[in-house]
């Protein structure tokens, strides 16, 4: 299977690992393997490179990849919230960068056939880790009206969760729905034309968000991810994230503060009481945004907004 190897803002990933010969990195969505490869370079000759995907197709081309690679490359097949785990089977306990890329790879949206674009009628699958169980089909055919608004509006923020939903529950009472093409065509029919109209975006772009996100469980373990951070990082290690959608960020921005500036206590006590010290110190208030001349050449990267931390 072809991967392309196209990364996000890779020179500012670059940048703000601050990656030293030596070092021990984590890449915990390995993707095309495209931060993956300079990460490397950068830590050699005696540095430690640990690769985690819970898509199997990212970790077999990974090792066809780097099968010739002299480094210390340990490819992991697992999802980046157990990295506590991960961290105890190789005797780690702290590393000088951690990575993550929360958008999809080129191959998922092209090659994967497990349905996460609208762009071709696949099968509706959307399952990263295909080891695990429940489907967007699964859902789609199964889960009650209100279930399935609340999913396309918590997760996808669509506006016209119910009448999308409702919609569903009408075409799958007449036959099962099966595939994307299916799906595209039910959400296109349920927004009306003078709403279609005013979108930049195709008027399913939401709904399947909220349903790659749900089925993969991506903002619960985004989260529980995030809160072990300062736990994993080395003294003066960074974490770069980059994020493609305002509930990602928001969890990024908010886990960051909590450690950054978590004190609960009230503004006028003289110092503070409540016990809170200091974890990691963000390196900019806003995120950082990829250049004109980035989207121009790579247009996955439009809404890409990048977080860096500091472990204190």
């Amino acid at each position: 299977m072809a991967f392309e190897h196209t990364s996000v803002m890779p020179e500012e990933v670059k940048k703000y690992l601050a990656l030293k010969p030596g070092h021990i990195c984590v890449d915990c969505t390995l993707g095309g393997a495209g931060h993956a490869g300079q990460i490397i370079q950068s830590i050699l000759p005696d540095g430690k490179f640990i690769g985690i995907d819970q898509d199997i197709d990212a970790i077999n081309n990974a090792r066809l990849i780097f099968k010739n690679n002299p480094g210390d490359i340990t490819l992991i097949h697992d999802n980046f919230v157990n990295l506590p785990e991960i961290f105890a089977s190789l005797n780690i306990t702290g590393v000088d960068g951690i990575v993550l890329d929360l958008g999809l790879s080129l191959n998922q949206l092209k090659n994967s056939k497990r349905g996460f674009s609208f762009q071709r009628s696949e099968d509706l699958d959307m399952r990263m880790d295909t080891r695990e169980q429940l489907t967007a089909m699964d859902i789609i055919n199964s889960f009650k009206e209100k279930e399935l608004a609340d999913i396309f509006f918590q997760y996808g923020e669509e506006k016209m969760a119910r009448k999308i939903a409702k919609n569903i529950i009408a075409k799958r009472e007449e036959k099962k729905i099966k595939t994307t093409g299916e799906l595209a065509e039910i959400v296109k029919e349920s927004i009306p034309a003078k709403i279609q109209f005013k979108k930049k975006i195709h008027p399913a772009t939401k709904v399947f968000q909220a349903l790659r996100i749900y089925v993969n469980r991506e903002l619960e373990h985004l989260k529980t991810f995030m809160g072990n951070i300062p736990e994993l990082l080395n003294k003066n290690g960074h974490i770069v994230v980059i994020s493609f959608h305002s509930l990602e960020d928001r969890i990024v921005k908010q886990q960051i503060k909590k450690f950054e500036d978590g004190c609960t206590c009230p503004r006028d006590l003289p110092r503070c009481a409540c016990g809170f010290e200091q974890k990691l110190e963000s390196l900019f208030k806003k995120p950082l945004l990829p250049s004109t001349k980035e989207i121009e050449s790579n247009p996955m990267a439009r809404s890409a907004k990048m977080r860096v931390a500091k472990r204190i």
